[in-house]
C-alpha cells in the first residue's frame, strides 16, 4: 500500500487562477468514473474547463473498453470538459493535444522524459505511467463538447502481478513520492497552452513535429494493430489529420482507433 498524501485544494486553486480552471474544480473522495460525471455534466451544460478528479474509481475506463487500476489516493483521476468549435472529425487532435501536456507536465514538474505511444500513452521503458480517454458528444457536422479524461500513475509502490510487466508509476521510477496537488496543477495548466495553441492550422502542424519528436512509436517501429481484424507492419509517421500511417508487406495502411502496441 501506499502512503496517501492527500490533495491540497487551497494550494490546487490558488495555481489555477486566471486559468481556464479557474473556480471550477471539483474533487470526490470516491466515484465510479470521473469520465462519466465529467460527460453527465457537459450534458448538462457547465461551463468549459470543468474538472472533475477523485481520489479512487470503482470503475474507471480506459481506451477500447479496457479498465484503469487504480489504488485509493496513490493516482490523479481527472476529467476535464472541453468545448472546442471543431468539428467531429478533427477530435483525435485532442488526444494528441493532451498527450503532449502530459509530456511536458511530467518532464516539468519529475524530470521524466516519457515515450508517446500514439495516439496519447505515455510509457516509461515500455510501461504504462499515464492513459488519456477523450470522449465526445456530437452529431454529424457539430462537436458539442469533448471530455478528457487522464489517469497518471504516480505514487504506487507496486502494482499487481497481472500487470506489473505493463504498468509503472512515477515512484517506483524515481524512487521518491510526488505532489499530486503539484502536478496536477501543472497537468492542466500544459493542457491549457496546448489547448490554445493545437486548434489552428499553424497549430495541428506543430503539433505533429511535437508528437513525432517525443514519440518512438510513429516512426520505424514494428507494431502490431488491432482494428480491421489485426495486422502487423512498421509506423511510418503521420497523416495530415494525425493518423498513424503502418506499412506492411503488401501496402501502407491508416490507424484510425488505436489498439497499437510494439510487436
Amino acid at each position: 500500500m501506499s502512503t496517501t498524501i492527500p490533495y491540497d485544494l487551497a494550494e490546487l486553486n490558488a495555481a489555477l487562477q486566471e486559468s481556464l480552471f479557474s473556480g471550477k474544480v471539483h474533487f470526490l473522495p470516491e466515484t465510479g468514473s470521473t469520465n462519466t460525471l465529467a460527460m453527465q455534466a457537459a450534458t448538462a451544460g457547465v461551463e468549459e474547463g470543468t474538472v472533475i478528479f477523485t481520489d479512487q474509481q470503482t470503475a474507471g475506463r480506459g481506451r477500447n473498453g479496457h479498465n484503469w487500476h487504480s489504488e485509493p489516493g496513490a493516482a490523479i483521476l481527472v476529467s476535464i470538459v472541453l468545448r472546442p468549435k471543431i468539428l467531429p472529425t478533427q477530435s483525435l487532435w485532442l488526444s494528441l493535444m493532451a498527450g503532449v501536456a502530459m509530456h511536458d507536465a511530467i518532464l516539468r514538474t519529475c524530470g521524466i522524459a516519457c515515450d508517446l505511444r500514439w495516439p496519447n500513452d505515455l510509457l516509461i521503458e515500455r510501461k504504462k505511467v499515464c492513459g488519456v480517454l477523450t470522449e465526445i458528444s456530437a452529431d454529424a457536422e457539430q462537436l458539442r463538447f469533448a471530455v478528457i479524461g487522464i489517469g497518471v500513475n504516480v505514487n504506487q509502490p507496486s502494482f499487481p502481478g497481472e500487470i506489473a510487466g505493463f504498468a509503472t508509476s512515477l515512484q517506483m521510477e524515481t524512487g521518491k513520492q510526488w505532489s499530486r496537488t503539484e502536478l496536477l496543477a501543472a497537468m492542466l495548466k500544459s493542457l491549457e497552452t496546448q489547448y490554445r495553441g493545437a486548434l489552428t492550422t499553424e497549430g495541428e502542424q506543430a503539433l505533429l513535429c511535437r508528437v513525432e519528436s517525443i514519440s518512438s512509436y510513429v516512426r520505424g517501429k514494428r507494431v502490431h494493430v488491432d482494428e480491421a481484424g489485426g495486422y502487423d507492419g512498421v509506423t511510418d509517421g503521420l497523416d495530415a489529420r494525425g493518423f498513424l500511417r503502418v506499412r506492411t508487406a503488401e501496402s501502407m495502411r491508416t490507424v484510425l482507433s488505436g489498439g497499437v502496441r510494439e510487436s
